[in-house]
């Protein structure tokens, strides 16, 4: 086939015409990215502006705040008992967790401490959101990694969570059940026996996880050695929890730091680390959680004392002036709650230091060099909730 030179000044017009094309794209910085602010591998509404230089990241910037709701200032316009309803919701799929260090903070302005029955169930019920939770991080991490058996596994099982804490609550998703002094009802029956089945469902997704995904080649090849943290930076960024524990920092608010109100105390367990802190680490360790996790449940269902589930408390609460600082473990890391009263029927001043904010702050310094789908795998792994983010 012979070319003509009309054919070939055409080929060389088109050429020249890409040329100018992609002459107007280039900017000294390279391409900007937008990811969301409602991309479907963000928790929740969440917007990051990543530079690029070809498929590499130069820059990553989480841009938090689209879902902002005031929480601080709507617990200041709300009574002691009606802040639980709207804390429920920081972490939606820890609720219960939530309740529970603000419920801590005013029985310690009030001086008032929940009897044995309570706390030992009150425990129980944390740990049961932290189970709900994070096996919901398990199957969501596989199936943004392309995996989905895993997430119907793990959706599948969890529902057995959520029954036992319906059971117990009334609430599925947002249970308001703790109290000032206690606990809002006593467990029904039958409770405990099925609870404890419940629990041996959830080490068997655990150990599902383990051969489907830990030992996949492609999971290891997309997670080991993709957004290493060291301690040191760890640490400076105030991150905590599984994202903390994955860098080999041994620290755990539950055996640490407990507050009077849980009763931790009672079972035997073990907090995990990890010494590599990349992306596998951090879900290794939160695998180990769930285990640890249903051991402690299993032990404090054989525990419950008889007695109360409420201390004698007035029937209109008035916390008496003052301050409390109360942190827990909760799923995603330390929450914490300061609260300042003046002697009011509503908070004079509420502070909620979420675990999310900090942990989601490291993304800037995780993310340099990294390529673009390690984005998705090193937010993943870090595991935020928006809810926790913008409160």
């Amino acid at each position: 086939m012979t070319v003509t030179d009309s054919q070939k000044m055409a080929y060389v017009a088109a050429q020249a015409a890409d040329a100018r094309v992609n002459l107007q794209f280039e900017t000294e910085d390279g391409m900007t990215l937008n990811m969301g602010p409602q991309h479907p591998a963000t928790h929740g509404t969440l917007r990051i502006v990543a530079q690029l230089d070809g498929e590499q990241v130069v820059r990553c910037e989480p841009i938090p705040g689209y879902m902002h709701r005031g929480y601080e200032k709507l617990c200041e316009v709300r009574t002691y008992p009606q802040v639980t309803t709207l804390i429920n919701r920081i972490d939606w799929l820890g609720s219960f967790a939530n309740e529970v260090p603000f419920i801590l903070a005013a029985e310690k302005l009030m001086d008032v401490e929940a009897p044995p029955r309570a706390q030992v169930i009150r425990t129980i019920l944390f740990e049961l959101s932290r189970l709900g939770n994070i096996s919901l991080f398990l199957g969501d991490l596989g199936i943004q990694l392309g995996g989905i058996t895993i997430g119907f596994y793990a959706f599948r099982d969890r529902e057995f969570v959520l029954n036992q804490i319906e059971a117990a609550t009334g609430g599925r998703f947002h249970p308001n059940f703790d109290r000032i002094g206690g606990l809002k009802d006593d467990l029904p029956k039958g409770w405990i026996a099925e609870t404890h089945l419940a629990m041996e469902r959830m080490r068997r997704l655990c150990d599902e996880f383990e051969e489907l995904v830990l030992g996949n080649e492609i999971f290891q090849a997309r997670t080991r050695g993709i957004g290493v943290i060291p301690t040191d930076i760890a640490t400076s960024y105030g991150m905590s929890g599984a994202n903390l524990r994955a860098t080999g920092v041994d620290w755990d608010l539950r055996r640490d730091a407990c507050p009077p109100g849980l009763s931790y105390d009672l079972a035997d367990w073990k907090v995990w680390t990890h010494p590599d802190g990349d992306s596998y680490a951090r879900t290794w360790i939160r695998l180990q959680e769930v285990r640890e996790s249903t051991h402690i449940v299993d032990q404090l269902l054989d525990s419950i004392p008889a007695g109360p589930i409420m201390a004698k408390v007035p029937r209109i609460i008035k916390v008496p002036e003052g301050e409390a600082w109360v942190a827990t473990e909760n799923p995603l890391g330390e929450m914490g709650y300061y609260v300042v009263s003046k002697g009011d029927l509503v908070p004079f001043r509420v502070k909620i230091r979420s675990a999310s904010f900090n942990n989601i702050s490291v993304v800037p310094w995780v993310t340099r060099g990294v390529f673009v789908p390690d984005v998705i795998t090193i937010l993943a792994s870090l595991y935020f909730i928006l809810g926790d983010i913008d409160r």
